[in-house]
């Protein structure tokens, strides 16, 4: 079969890692860049691939066969409806929108435009939460009780040098918790209650930086998270899934680690091949 083009919209610290994923494709290539920044076209220029400053003026010459958002949070919806209206498939990095209101516009125009559109929550495809999932399914655990995440990093303050992860929509509970939220959804169900409070009294931006969550899922089953990104701490799944190559990978034992019928089960021992990282 012949390759497809798939473009990438917002050539930053995720659109690289899209960018780089494409150029190692056996079923897809690079087909350009649309990136407002002087690092986009300079990456563009290097690559040889077409390149615009804007996604207008990018989807009004050229018709990939699908595109990357990989823009700012707030930007999602309005790209992602300008894609569907071209009839070009998209994949939406994480959050999708920052109000649910935008996040119904977005699914709204899928529907209306009849092109798919994909959310960028790639970790329940991985092999280990598949796993997981497989052994959870299987009742070899017993009844779920409850579940305890800690996803607990250091963000670098070179991080923040982009003013829209300071602000409202651009904190750890929208960028990281939305992954842990995804990934209990996957393995247990349906969320039904959500209690929560957040602080931002490390750093003092107006978005938050550390929050805790109480979670009451359909089931009956209770999950906490603890999120934190101003704690030097390898819990947390891109330090320890080695899952990307740029984060030092932590010889840990993978979380979550799940308690059930009041008997305490590290995933891996119930495992016919145990996955320690």
């Amino acid at each position: 079969m012949a390759k497809i083009g798939i473009a990438v919209f917002g050539a930053g610290l995720i659109g690289k890692t899209h960018i780089t994923r494409l150029l190692n494709s056996k079923e897809s290539y690079l087909a350009g860049i649309s990136d407002p920044s002087l690092a986009g076209e300079a990456m563009a220029k290097e690559l040889n691939v077409p390149y615009t400053t804007n996604y207008e003026d990018f989807l009004a010459n050229h018709q990939p066969a699908g595109v990357i958002v990989a823009t700012p949070n707030a930007t999602h919806v309005e790209i992602g409806i300008a894609c569907l209206e071209k009839k070009i498939p998209a994949l939406v990095e994480k959050p999708i929108a920052d109000t649910l209101d935008e996040a119904q516009r977005l699914c709204d125009a899928e529907k209306e435009y009849k092109t798919p559109i994909l959310i960028g929550h790639h970790r329940r495809h991985n092999a280990i939460l598949k796993t997981a999932k497989e052994i959870i399914q299987s009742g070899k655990l017993g009844n779920m009780i409850t579940a305890n995440v800690m996803s607990t990093f250091l963000k670098p303050d070179n991080y923040f040098e982009m003013a829209w992860r300071r602000e409202k929509g651009g904190g750890p509970i929208l960028i990281n918790l939305i992954h842990e939220i995804d990934l209990l959804r996957f393995l247990f169900g349906q969320i039904k209650k959500v209690q929560a409070v957040s602080s931002n009294q490390e750093r003092g931006f107006e978005v938050e930086d550390t929050a805790s969550v109480l979670l009451t899922f359909e089931s009956g089953m209770i999950g906490t998270i603890t999120l934190s990104d101003t704690v030097t701490s390898p819990y947390s799944w891109d330090m320890s899934s080695g899952e990307s190559d740029h984060y030092p990978k932590q010889h840990i034992y993978l979380y979550p680690r799940l308690y059930c019928c009041g008997i305490f089960h590290p995933l891996e021992s119930v495992s016919k091949n145990p996955q320690r990282i």
